[in-house]
């Protein structure tokens, strides 16, 4: 019996990529032989930056970490239909708090029933990276504040030029 890859789905919106988002791919990439991270398209999130912006934006990020492991690639399709396109058996997630928990429990069992050959693999966030979400470094930035502690400085300088210009800046 020949030994087989095993590959791991990363999804997300990375709108935009955090510090604890790199840190689940760090930490997700030890678990298996290659690391997919799933740029996706979702409009109800109102995302700051395109899908191609945020590819872009990931694959730099992810060249930082100097991993050899992980690639980047961008879908608009259903999780379990992607995961299984890629020849994935993993989908790696990321956990902060308990409301994380239940969300992602339900998706996790709709995803089973879907296709039962694709285990879903919680990393909890490093706990002094939990708190960070990128809606909340959106609107940190968005109202003048510092988001250094929670991205890259590329990302922090992506992040402020979008807010600037889109004239998001409000007021304090």
């Amino acid at each position: 019996m020949g030994t087989s890859e095993r590959i791991g789905v990363y999804p997300g919106t990375f709108d935009p990529i955090t510090l604890g988002h790199a840190d689940i791919i760090r930490r997700g990439a030890k678990l298996v032989d290659q690391l997919i991270i799933g740029v996706t398209t979702n409009p109800s999130k109102d995302p700051l930056f395109t899908p191609a912006e945020r590819i872009a934006m990931v694959e730099r990020e992810v060249a930082s970490l100097g991993m050899s492991n992980v690639t980047v690639v961008g879908f608009n399709a259903l999780l379990m239909k992607f995961a299984q396109a890629q020849g994935a058996s993993i989908i790696v997630r990321g956990l902060r708090a308990v409301a994380d928990f239940e969300y992602e429990y339900q998706m996790a069992g709709m995803n089973q029933q879907l296709n039962a050959t694709i285990e879903t693999v919680f990393l909890m966030a490093d706990v002094g990276l939990q708190p960070i979400a990128s809606k909340l470094v959106k609107e940190i930035a968005m109202f003048g504040g510092d988001i250094a502690k929670f991205v890259s400085p590329a990302v922090r300088s992506d992040v402020m030029e979008r807010v600037a210009q889109k004239g998001l800046l409000g007021d304090y």
